[in-house]
This record gives structure tokens, sequence and C-alpha cells, in this order.
């Protein structure tokens, strides 16, 4: 799509830049002529999404700023970070900050499924889309809520998930992971059309995912192929081990399997598949080529 406001000496506040998906849309703000403002607990001043609840706690980082993009998120909060802060009170009193402090251009990256299930995150991601819709169809920011399927990456943390299942000659999957589909979509190809959206100054909700919807297990058999090994001897685990295995994923804080991943993967996060490519201009990266371009990706880090 064509650009419709320039980016040449704005300033963009990204929150959360030093996140699997930020870094890859820091890059590209900077290529486009944003002069991107990372906030993080090392910026300074520093960024604490656990305690800046109120809008007054954002005003001192949005000197200067002219649009503003939230791109944090946790799968599973912690005791000095609850999810009902970091995706859902801070996220708000920012949104609340910027229309009191006229800035207008505002971006929140959610996830597809989050109007489909109750898990905390996202109830806490719903609850911080639906204030910043609040907020645009008021008529006080020009707020867009990015949705994106299953970003595929390196760092990621449902990536290294699949390359480290894709090695194994036998493996056993709880069956959501048979059932239900994904729209797998590249970091990079994500980061670009966040960057057009960002250009183009589009409102609402945009769904985004890659060109073929597929099972998990089918891209972990995808992954294998590509490296060239035979076919792993896969069968599905009963419920009750699913169950079981994400409760133990709970206890572990590190591990992207856990009760949360479970109830997500117990849902298909699908879109229509056009919407992607129009905000690229071009195709998207093909799910038979993503393990070339992680480990480019990697060896690139």
């Amino acid at each position: 799509m064509a650009d419709n406001l320039s980016s040449t000496g704005r300033t963009v506040l990204l929150c959360g830049a030093q996140g699997f998906i930020g870094q890859a849309l820091a890059q590209r703000l900077k290529a486009k002529g944003w002069n991107v403002r990372a906030g993080s607990r090392r910026s300074q001043p520093p960024v604490d999404y656990g305690r800046q609840l109120k809008p007054a706690d954002w005003f001192a980082h949005l000197q200067g700023v002219h649009a503003v993009i939230n791109a944090v998120g946790h799968l599973r909060g912690s005791a000095q970070a609850p999810l009902e802060s970091i995706h859902a009170q801070a996220p708000m009193a920012l949104f609340d900050a910027c229309a009191e402090m006229g800035i207008r251009q505002v971006m929140q990256l959610s996830a597809l499924g989050v109007d489909g299930n109750e898990t905390p995150y996202a109830r806490t991601k719903r609850a911080a889309d639906q204030h910043l819709q609040a907020l645009t169809n008021a008529g006080r920011l020009d707020g867009v809520i990015v949705r994106p399927s299953v970003v595929i990456g390196a760092g990621g943390a449902s990536t290294q998930l699949f390359m480290r299942l894709s090695l194994l000659p036998v493996l056993a999957l709880p069956k959501p992971m048979f059932d239900h589909l994904i729209q797998p979509l590249w970091v990079n190809d994500l980061a670009d059309a966040m960057q057009a959206l960002m250009q183009s100054g589009q409102t609402g909700i945009v769904e985004l995912g890659g060109a073929e919807r597929l099972s998990m297990a089918a891209m972990i058999a995808g992954l294998r192929a590509q490296r060239g090994l035979r076919p792993a001897f896969v069968r599905a685990l009963p419920d009750w081990v699913s169950q079981a295995s994400a409760r133990l994923g709970d206890a572990v804080p590190a591990s992207p399997w856990c009760s949360a991943s479970l109830v997500l993967a117990s849902h298909d996060n699908c879109c229509d598949p056009s919407v992607l490519p129009t905000w690229l201009g071009r195709d998207p990266v093909a799910v038979e080529h993503m393990l070339r371009h992680i480990q480019a990706q990697s060896g690139k880090d």
C-alpha cells in the first residue's frame, strides 16, 4: 500500500523494543526514517510495565514523541510483573496519556485468538485492545491493533520449541497440535507489515497470518523435512498426559509450554491470508523456506 504519513524526523516510542518482535520492528522503522525511542527497563528514563499504571507515569516518556507502539507481551506473568499490569493496566495508562498529550497515532501488538479464550494472557491482552478501540471510537486516538498468528524467527519461543521437536525421531504431541490450525508468519514480514501500517495511518483491528494453514504437528514435520531428515514416528498424547505436561511447564518459568499455551493451541489461529501480502506489497515467506531463514538469522545474530 502507498505511504500516507511521512516518517522523516518523527519519533516513535517503541515499548518492548528489546523483545523478539520488537527488535525486528525497530530495525524496520529506523530503515524508513523513524527516530526510534526504545522503551525498556534499561532506557532513560526506564520503562517498567509493572509500575507505570497511571497516565501521569508516562508523561516524561512521551515528551517529543509523535507516535507510540506497545509491543510488550509475555505468555506468563510473575509476582514482580503480573499480566494484569503488563498487558492491561500499563498499556491502558499509556494510551490514556497519549490521548491527554495529543499523540494520536498508537499501535498495539496483540495476538490472534485473544477473543476466543479466557486465559490470563488472552483476557489481559483483550482488555488493552478494547481500551484502545474505545479511545479510537471516541475520536481521541488513531489506534491500530495488530493481531498476528504464530510468529516464526530466530529467538522466538515458539520457534525454539518447534526447532527442538523437529530433531526428534520419535515424538509424542498433545492432540490439539494435530487438530487445530495456525498460519505461521516470518517475524520480518510481521515487522514490515507493522511498519507499513504505521505509515498508512490505518485504524482498527488488523489480523495477519501467513499464506498456509497447517497444524503445529505439520509445522514441526515440515521443519524436519527441510533439514533433510526422514519423517519422525509421531503419536498423539492422551488428554490427561497433555494436561499434566502443561502443568509441569507451569513450574518452569522459561518454558514456552504451559497451561496457557495448551489452551491457546486448542483453538484455530487463522485469518484471511490475503491481508498480509496487501501490506507487504509482495508474497510473505513461505513455510517451506522458514528453516533457511531461521538459520540465516541465527548466523547473523
